[in-house]
């Protein structure tokens, strides 16, 4: 599914994801932790921060039947996290930028109170 969505090595650019997430083709899945995704994320994303997801922790069930970007603040974490769906599994890529380069290019970020937000 991404081949032809790719930048670099399987990264997608935040407007691709937008994209795709709106067409119900991938799930976009942060892996920032609690304190930084309740400051602020990607509307339709869901949170499972990377140290729970290193420690095992199960999916979100709307990932297992979708392929899953994963998303971070800068992209490091989010590289990572990749490997873990991957090895599951799970068809997975990660946003290019993470969530700096998603506020940079205007994208909606929600805080955990429904309002808009900003990244930690």
């Amino acid at each position: 599914m991404f081949p032809f969505l790719r930048r670099g090595p399987g990264r997608l650019t935040p407007q691709q994801v937008r994209q795709q997430t709106r067409d119900g083709k991938v799930v976009p899945l942060d892996v920032r932790e609690t304190p930084e995704w309740r400051a602020g994320h990607a509307s339709d994303a869901l949170h499972l921060p990377l140290s729970r997801l290193m420690a095992g922790a199960s999916l979100p069930a709307a990932v297992r039947d979708k392929p899953v970007v994963t998303i971070c603040r800068s992209g490091r974490r989010s590289q990572q996290a990749v490997k873990v769906p991957a090895g599951r599994g799970v068809e997975a890529t990660d946003v290019a930028g993470g969530m700096t380069a998603w506020t940079r290019a205007g994208l909606p970020v929600t805080s955990e109170g429904g309002s808009g937000g900003g990244i930690a």
